[in-house]
């Protein structure tokens, strides 16, 4: 926004780096600014100065800037990566906002079972050991769980560090990434709210690019990538080998069975109208009321989910503790 707001002043690109790197506050980023303040200085094109940090700006942006420069629209290359930019940080927000509450609840309850296991069920433990009678099958598996993460907290400890570290060695391969990628499309409620939410901002990324007059085959390409999952990403990477074979837009989406029917019809309006980006920002918009709706009744679909989790914990500590205690007093009686 800055850099928009200084290139519609008629401010030289040159200028207007050297300030930002002055007012800017991020350590990295002003080390990057200084650099390509640098290569500007050295006569090389904007462009090509961004395409020099890949880390910091994709390609999609670069493609962006590159038009921008060639066109003389600069200013409003800026404006859009602006628009672009913000409307991303909501939906990482929104997508932040539909995991907070089940990572909270579920942690919530690994705690609980860890205080459980540790320091309440060896009280009883010791109280049952004291009458010398046999325990039910519940309760004599609660203990050895006990005395086994007491006793044996080591393998406790190793195993679920081998586990998570297993997982994100896997995950980090390119058969592990592809595969997460698909299984997190396919989580029940969570699901459908992440796969809404990557293709709004591939359908926002696509108009934007295409308004801006970047090739649709480097387009498909660049947004491909800048999707976040690799799984979508393949699928976008069909729609892109379509398009290169000769077939329309539409009959290459629909070949990849990503997009809904209303969707497909609103691609298909647009190509036959000449006007794609603005169906893709509409697309875009719908996806985003859907996940907004979504999250804001998120909270209704995961609560009886949690509750009966809850209750089956609750109902297996019941028996364990309160079956010897119920033998007892018939004993007694």
């Amino acid at each position: 926004r800055q850099m928009y707001t200084l290139s519609r002043a008629g401010i030289p690109i040159l200028r207007a780096m050297t300030g930002l790197a002055e007012s800017t506050r991020h350590p990295r980023l002003v080390r990057v600014i200084r650099a390509m303040a640098d290569e500007l200085e050295g006569g090389r094109a904007l462009s090509d100065c961004m395409r020099q940090h890949p880390d910091v700006f994709p390609p999609l942006y670069v493609s962006m800037i590159a038009v921008g420069e060639n066109s003389g629209r600069l200013d409003e290359a800026f404006l859009q990566l602006t628009n672009h930019l913000e409307r991303e940080k909501t939906t990482r927000e929104q997508l932040r906002a539909a995991m907070r509450y089940p990572t909270m609840v579920l942690s919530a309850i690994a705690v609980a079972i860890g205080v459980i296991n540790v320091m309440v069920i060896p009280a009883f433990a010791d109280m049952f050991a004291s009458f010398d009678a046999e325990l039910p099958l519940p309760t004599r598996i609660l203990i050895a769980t006990s005395d086994f993460t007491i006793n044996r907290w080591y393998w406790v400890v190793g195993g679920i560090a081998a586990v998570v570290g297993t997982f994100m060695w896997w995950k980090r391969t390119p058969n592990g990434r592809y595969r997460w990628d698909g299984f997190k499309l396919r989580i029940p409620i969570i699901g459908d709210i992440i796969k809404r939410a990557t293709l709004a901002r591939f359908a926002r990324s696509f108009a934007m690019a295409s308004r801006s007059g970047v090739p649709i085959i480097t387009a498909l390409n660049t947004v491909g990538r800048a999707t976040g999952n690799v799984w979508v990403g393949e699928r976008i990477d069909m729609i892109r080998a379509g398009i290169e074979r000769g077939e329309s837009l539409t009959r290459s989406a629909a070949a990849t069975e990503l997009f809904p029917p209303l969707v497909m019809q609103m691609l298909a309006v647009g190509e036959e109208t000449g006007q794609v980006d603005d169906m893709l920002e509409d697309v875009a918009d719908y996806y985003d009321r859907e996940v907004a709706v979504d999250i804001a009744q998120l909270n209704a679909y995961i609560e009886p989910i949690m509750l009966l989790f809850v209750a089956v914990l609750v109902l297996i500590l019941a028996l364990g503790v309160f079956l010897p205690m119920w033998d007892l007093g018939q004993a007694a009686l």
